[in-house]
């Protein structure tokens, strides 16, 4: 990335944009005398960079030409910022040396400053060092190029994606369904349930700047309702591409053979005297795709289109001031029921229908982002809504339209907190607050209920000695509950949370968490509210609780990990239309274990997982049917993760593998129904800058190589079989070929 004015040129790979500044050595030291709690893994050096970044502050610039490779030991424990950049630059040919308060440069050889070629040594990532948290940095997301919800989460098998279609896919942490998460994107809580043939939280992972998922236990901050955990989207901003003012831009264009697809994407952004912004736009058009079988897929058209506007403001004393605008928009014909293809039995609707499906988030916030003493604030404001139009109509044949029903939810939310930064702990205290309201609108009435919560939390983040750490928190909320015709309830609840890590050896670490949490009521799906509801006493308020434990091994290149998990969710509220269904609730419970490893080398890394996963529903195996809105069968998988580069070539190549089980825990010997076929799913690529124009990156990659007929666990009717329901098939074998430039 060439940048103009004080930036001489960088390139950038994801957030610790390197500076072109040559600043004397006598400016440097107070940053790197004061000590730190790193709590960093055996991963690539780069990687490590980007964390020791995170933990400190400190920017890092590689001056001189040359990548920054090889692997970084682990660095644990309350160490100075020199000391823990020795150990993660040991055994390479780099060296460093501090050339301003937050700005240490590394370079090969003393006479390596004058070469100006800076690059890129980090990536983002939002972890907090949960018990149980998955960090999907802005790396993960490049390297995967990730096209949907599922390509974000490729490789990571406790987080599941059902669905082929982008508008129609479904999330599972663990076997929970999504929305019994605390979902949020750029702080913002989000209300996103309409339909249950839709997508609840659609997003363009060509937006995200990283993903933070708090499987099972969550911490109080994460927001209200978290019941099996909460995912924390984060989308880009100009501080990932600019460390200095300057401005920039970049161009990526994706096309997919199977089906035509082609996806662009156009981002721009700037920074000058403080203020910032960016502006990233991406549309998506083309035909439907066809699955391993030869089949075209009905109704899997691509036409989308995804914006992201953001403005900001940073006084030289750290006081920060933004708005964000996010909004994506699916147009398209779908299949009736558009989260699956057909289901048999008499036609009394057509095949396929117009489904339209328009999410917006917006968000002003602020933060000091060099707090001094205990005054550390942030603070949230954000509007979000979705809103889902399909045609209806009369009869088995298009011509037969009637009319157009809309849903409609959105939610009015903030939050006020503050970090206290205590000598052995961090606590984050606040106030926060939710207007939920879900509407259907069709042609001879309308209907709504709303929740209204104001609740207040604090979670401890404790230090102790290198060799254990301490997190517990509690909240309580109030909600009001608003219902159809006028029907009026509340009720208030608390929520807490412990975890912890103790160091057994010096390889070893155990791990635990535990949390029971209170949510409220949660609103019916737009498309089910009927006027005629009878609410009796009221609904019940829905309950959780969530335990994890956990043994990991860190050695020089190794991680390996291992654990058990256990949600169990009480008076879950999922309606039908039927007059007397207003209060139908069940029992849900989800456990499993999972084990994995990682291995890194100079130039790559190896990752296998395996997650087994049993979810239940008042104590019998859960369908995808009764599921809706709770959970899904989904069994064992099994996932591979490789990648190396070859720097002297600036090539990289890879792929992932995701194997799935067949099951038949569900299955009714006497009607063959209940079988979870499985499958073996590789994907590969190879990626490419050339030395001539290294702002421009080539790739292509080959999905479902071994060309599969496959639906993906948490897809709609998997069990039922070919005869009941015919499921969306994933795409059949897949060519891909992009291109990016920046400038």
């Amino acid at each position: 990335m060439r940048r103009f004015a004080s930036v001489a040129g960088s390139r950038c790979g994801a957030s610790l944009c390197a500076l072109a500044l040559l600043v004397t050595a006598s400016e440097a030291q107070p940053q790197a005398d004061a000590t730190f709690d790193f709590r960093i893994e055996p991963k690539p050096r780069l990687s490590a960079l980007a964390d020791f970044t995170t933990t400190t502050g400190i920017q890092v610039v590689r001056l001189g030409g040359g990548a920054i490779s090889g692997a970084s030991p682990a660095v644990s424990g309350q160490l100075a910022a020199e000391a823990a950049l020795r150990e993660i630059l040991a055994g390479s040919n780099l060296t460093y040396r501090f050339t301003g308060p937050r700005t240490v440069a590394i370079e090969s050889s003393p006479d390596a400053a004058i070469a100006l070629e800076p690059i890129s040594v980090t990536e983002i990532s939002i972890g907090r060092g949960g018990v149980s948290e998955i960090d999907i940095t802005s790396a993960d997301i490049e390297r995967r190029n990730a096209t949907d919800l599922r390509g974000v989460f490729r490789g990571e098998p406790s987080v599941v994606v059902g669905s082929s279609l982008p508008m129609s896919q479904k999330l599972y942490v663990q076997g929970i369904e999504e929305t019994n998460l605390a979902i949020s994107i750029d702080g913002s809580r989000q209300n996103n349930k309409v339909f249950h043939h839709n997508a609840t939280t659609m997003i363009d992972p060509s937006l995200l700047r990283a993903v933070r998922v708090d499987a099972g236990v969550a911490p109080a901050d994460a927001g209200p309702g978290a019941l099996g955990g909460a995912i924390a989207y984060f989308t880009k901003d100009a501080r990932d591409f600019l460390s200095a003012d300057g401005f920039g831009g970049s161009i990526k264009s994706t096309f997919n053979f199977n089906g035509n697809v082609s996806t662009t994407n156009l981002t721009s952004y700037s920074r000058q005297g403080g203020f910032e912004a960016l502006g990233s736009f991406t549309y998506g058009k083309g035909s439907e795709f066809r699955a391993g079988n030869g089949e075209q897929v009905l109704g899997s058209a691509t036409d989308v289109l995804s914006g992201l506007g953001k403005l900001a403001y940073q006084s030289a004393d750290g006081h920060r001031l933004s708005i964000s605008h996010e909004q994506i928009r699916d147009d398209a014909i779908r299949p009736f029921r558009a989260n699956a293809v057909q289901i048999y039995g008499p036609q009394t609707t057509p095949l396929v229908r117009p489904y339209k499906l328009d999410r917006q988030n917006t968000v002003v916030s602020y933060s000091n982002v060099s707090p001094e003493g205990w005054w550390n604030p942030n603070v949230v404001l954000g509007y979000n809504r979705t809103q889902v139009a399909v045609d209806q109509y009369a009869g088995a044949t298009p011509d037969t339209y009637s009319y157009t029903s809309e849903g409609l939810t959105d939610s009015l939310n903030g939050k006020v907190e503050n970090k206290f930064e205590l000598s052995i702990a961090d606590i984050v205290a606040g106030i926060d607050f939710y207007r939920d309201r879900a509407r259907s609108i069709e042609r001879t009435y309308r209907t709504a209920e709303t929740a209204d919560n104001v609740g207040a939390y604090a979670q401890a983040r404790l230090k102790f000695a290198d060799s254990a750490k301490l997190s517990f928190g509690l909240r309580g909320d109030h909600q009001q509950f608003g219902g159809i015709s006028g029907f009026r309830s509340s009720d208030q609840g608390l929520s807490s949370n412990v975890s912890g890590e103790y160091a057994l050896t010096s390889h070893l670490t155990a791990k635990a968490g535990y949390s029971n949490v209170w949510a409220g009521v949660p609103l019916a799906e737009n498309y089910v509210q009927n006027p005629a509801w009878s609410y009796g006493t009221g609904p019940r308020s829905v309950t959780s609780d969530n335990a994890t434990a956990a043994l990991v091994a860190l050695f020089t290149s190794f991680r390996i990990e291992g654990g058990v998990f256990r949600t169990r969710i009480w008076d879950a509220r999922v309606p039908l239309w039927a007059a007397d269904m207003a209060l139908r609730a069940f029992d849900v419970q989800s456990q499993g274990f999972h084990v994995g490893g990682t291995y890194y080398w100079d130039d790559g890394f190896a990752r296998l997982q395996f997650v087994r996963t049993d979810t239940s529903i008042n104590g019998r195996p859960a369908d995808s049917y009764l599921g809706k809105y709770l959970t899904a069968p989904i069994g064992d998988i099994l996932t591979v993760q490789v990648a190396h580069s070859f720097a002297s070539l600036s090539l990289t190549i890879g792929g992932d593998v995701e194997i799935a089980f067949e099951d038949d825990s569900l299955l009714n010997p006497v009607t063959g129904i209940g079988r979870l076929d499985g499958y073996e799913v590789v994907n590969i690529f190879a990626e490419h800058r050339p030395f001539a124009l290294p702002s421009l990156t080539l790739r292509g990659e080959v999905r479902n190589l071994l060309n599969q007929t496959y639906a993906a666990r948490g897809t709609y009717g998997l069990e039922y079989g070919s005869g009941v329901v015919r499921p969306l098939y994933d795409p059949g074998r897949s060519y891909l070929v992009s291109a990016k430039l920046t400038f």
